[in-house]
This record gives C-alpha cells, sequence and structure tokens, in this order.
C-alpha cells in the first residue's frame, strides 16, 4: 500500500469526503457511546434490557442495507449520503429535545437511535461506492487508509466525548454535539464533485439483489471476507451489549470511565492504522487480512481475563487490541472488495458487506439472552469462542495466500 505520507497527493473534493466522514463518524460514536450510558444512569437497566438496546440500534444494519445497496448504484451517492445523515441529525435532535422535556423513555430512546443507525446505514454502504470514482485507482489503498485514518480518530474521541459529555453535564449535550456533528457532515458533503454514471438499466430489484449476493457469495476471496466479518461482528457485539453494566457493576467504573475505556478501542485504530503503511508494506497483502481477526481473539482472551483479574485496565488493553489489528482489516479488504467488484455493482456488494453487520443484533440479541440469565462473564467467555472461529474462517481461505492487491477489474463484457 503506498505510505500515508503520500496522501495529500488525493484530490481536494476526495477529503472533502473524508472531513465529512470524519464527523459523521464521531456522530455516531458519540450517540453509541451516550445511549447505553443514559439508560443505566437514567432508567436503572441492567444486562438484559441494555441488551436489547444495542439491538434496536443494530437492527438497521440488516433491514435496510440492501435497499441501500439498491440505490446508491441507481442514484446519486453523494445526495444519498447527505440525505441519509440528514435523517439521522434529526432523530439525535429529536432525542435532545425529548430530554429537554423531561420526556425521555427507554422506548423513544431505542426506536429514535433505530431511526438514527438506518441513517449511517444508508452513509456507510455509499460511501466505499463513491470512493472509486473521486480517485485514480493508483491512489485507491491511499484513499482506503485516509477513509479509515478519520474513522479512527472518530472511534478514538467518540466514546470518551460521549461517556465524559454524559458524566459531567448529563445526557443532553451528549446527544446536542451528534447532532451537530451529523449537520457538518451534510455541508461537507455539499462541496464534493461527483462524476457522472452512465445509466443503468431498471431491473426487478430482486433480480438486481441477487445478483449482488451472488458475486460475493461465489467470489473466493469476498465470500470468506464475508463470513469472518459476520461472526466477527457477532463476538464483538455480544460483548458489547453486556460491557457497560458489566464495567459499573463488576470493574467499579464510572460513567466517564466506560467513556474512557470504549474510547481505547478508537486509540487502538489509530496506532493500528498510522502504521499500516509500514507493515503493509513489510507484510504480504494476504498475511495483513489475516492479522484483523487473529488481534480480535487475543482481545477476546484478554476480556475474558478480566473476571479472574477485575482490572480496568486489561479491559482497556482489550478494546485497545480490538481497534489496532482489526484496522489493517478493514483498509486491506476494502480495497480487496473495490479492485475486484465491477463499479455498477459496488454499491450492491457494499451493501452486502454493510448486511454483515446484521450480525450485530444477533450478538447483543445474544448479549441480552446470556446476560440476563447467566450473567455478562458467561458473555465474556462466550464472546471468546466466537472470535476463535472467525479467526479460522479467514486464516484458512484463499484470501490469506494473497501476495498483493489484485487488479482492479472493469465491467463485465456485454453478450
Amino acid at each position: 500500500m503506498p505510505a500515508l505520507d503520500q496522501t495529500p497527493r488525493l484530490p481536494k473534493t476526495f477529503n472533502r469526503l473524508a472531513w465529512s466522514n470524519l464527523a459523521a463518524q464521531s456522530a455516531e460514536q458519540i450517540a453509541l457511546a451516550a445511549a447505553p450510558i443514559v439508560a443505566v444512569l437514567l432508567f436503572g437497566v441492567g444486562e438484559g434490557r441494555t441488551g436489547l438496546l444495542q439491538t434496536a440500534l443494530t437492527l438497521p444494519f440488516i433491514l435496510f442495507a440492501i435497499p441501500a445497496g439498491l440505490l446508491a448504484d441507481r442514484m446519486s451517492r453523494r445526495r444519498l449520503m447527505a440525505g441519509s445523515e440528514a435523517l439521522r441529525a434529526a432523530a439525535l435532535a429529536a432525542i435532545l429535545g425529548l430530554i429537554w422535556l423531561d420526556g425521555l423513555t427507554l422506548p423513544l430512546l431505542a426506536l429514535l437511535g433505530f431511526v438514527a443507525v438506518c441513517g449511517t446505514v444508508v452513509y456507510s454502504v455509499a460511501a466505499p461506492a463513491l470512493v472509486p470514482a473521486l480517485v485514480t485507482p493508483g491512489l485507491l489503498p491511499s484513499a482506503n487508509a485516509r477513509i479509515e485514518l478519520a474513522r479512527t480518530v472518530a472511534f478514538a474521541s467518540g466514546p470518551a466525548l460521549g461517556g465524559a459529555l454524559v458524566g459531567w453535564t448529563g445526557a443532553a449535550p451528549a446527544f446536542g454535539v451528534a447532532a451537530a456533528l451529523s449537520v457538518i457532515a451534510v455541508v461537507t458533503l455539499s462541496g464534493i464533485h461527483e462524476p457522472a454514471r452512465a445509466p443503468v438499466p431498471r431491473r426487478h430489484p430482486l433480480q438486481e439483489i441477487r445478483e449482488g449476493a451472488a458475486f460475493v457469495l461465489h467470489h473466493p476471496l469476498l465470500r470468506p471476507v464475508f463470513v469472518t466479518q459476520f461472526i466477527f461482528n457477532t463476538a464483538s457485539f455480544l460483548l458489547l451489549a453486556v460491557f457497560v453494566p458489566y464495567a459499573v457493576r463488576r470493574l467499579g467504573v464510572s460513567a466517564t470511565g466506560v467513556g474512557l475505556t470504549l474510547g481505547m478501542y478508537g486509540v487502538g485504530m489509530v496506532v493500528g492504522a498510522l502504521l499500516a503503511t509500514r507493515v503493509m508494506r513489510r507484510l504480504s497483502f494476504g498475511t495483513v487480512i489475516g492479522l484483523g481477526p487473529a488481534t480480535g481473539f487475543a482481545a477476546a482472551c484478554v476480556m475474558a481475563l478480566t473476571t479472574v483479574i477485575p482490572s480496568p485496565w486489561l479491559a482497556a488493553f482489550s478494546f485497545f487490541l480490538l481497534g489496532a489489528g482489526p484496522i489493517l482489516w478493514v483498509i486491506s479488504t476494502t480495497t480487496l472488495r473495490q479492485s475486484v467488484t465491477p463499479p455498477s455493482l459496488l454499491g450492491r456488494v457494499s451493501a452486502i458487506n454493510i448486511m454483515s453487520y446484521g450480525a450485530r443484533p444477533l450478538g447483543s440479541a445474544l448479549g441480552a439472552l446470556v446476560g440476563g440469565v447467566f450473567g455478562a462473564e458467561s458473555c465474556l467467555y462466550l464472546a471468546a469462542m466466537i472470535f476463535g472461529a472467525q479467526a479460522l474462517v479467514i486464516l484458512l481461505s484463499p484470501a490469506v495466500s494473497l501476495t498483493r492487491q489484485p487488479d482492479m477489474v472493469g465491467e463485465p463484457a456485454q453478450a
């Protein structure tokens, strides 16, 4: 992958996308961190109900990723992203208003959080499909690294800021800041010039969905990547579903401490992104793909160790590992997907990738069930086993045998 010091050559219109992505991701992370903390401190809920809240906040990934992919292949991706981010801003502003009016309830928090995440899904589907239209193929790895570096900054600062705002000033400022950042993301997108795409013949939506799904599920490189990502999301959100009450009640962490601990995930991502250039220069492309899942398993084992040694520092180190390794996965697999996918399929293939996030409500629901019945400790042990399974899937796949980034593909020849 080209070194990060080459990224200033990226065009200005792409840099606006990177800044918009930073604002949008920061808004998402602040809101996601604030919601369960507010639920625990304001409504006094435990593991079971926080798991249900996390389920509501992740369900849109499985319900709306495919429709978002169809729209991303049919219309302006920039406009689609701006509209979805505006929807998220409106939902977050509604939460803010209910807090001021003392009318917020757990069901309303879950409902408006669900709406906000719908905007997240559409933005997340369209953004990777837009990147290849803004940069040349040779700059694609650098562009993905820039996007992910912006995202890592959000992951590093968002949870810590969300937890700190709730702990210091209450719930309202956290959601107010998140809503303002979403508005900034919309404004920044307005300055992006998106090249016109050739008109695509309209077919039945189910036919287009089957085409995108078949491409991913029959591709020898993309299929194991999808399966690994699905399992990874199940395990990570199983862990997240129970971590806040577990940290508060078992590890003795305050609201601010919870935000800082979760923020170590973003710190790890920043460190991983900054080291990505050197790592990808010295290791083969396939080896870098395998590093993320292997590091995720190590992180889960460290978190499980906190049941024996109840240390917040171990929990923070676990989240650091969970960010540092998998960011290499995101950069390498995004580049892989963009390289081997025809441009007209990028929206749907991106949507299929986002569908792996549909495992998040599964993981959250597992957390609600297992945590509610057996306690948070059992969830941590189960998460470690699931993380082990995802590492095996990718390490046994042909993706880890790639020596370099595949060449870009074009549109298939018309019959």
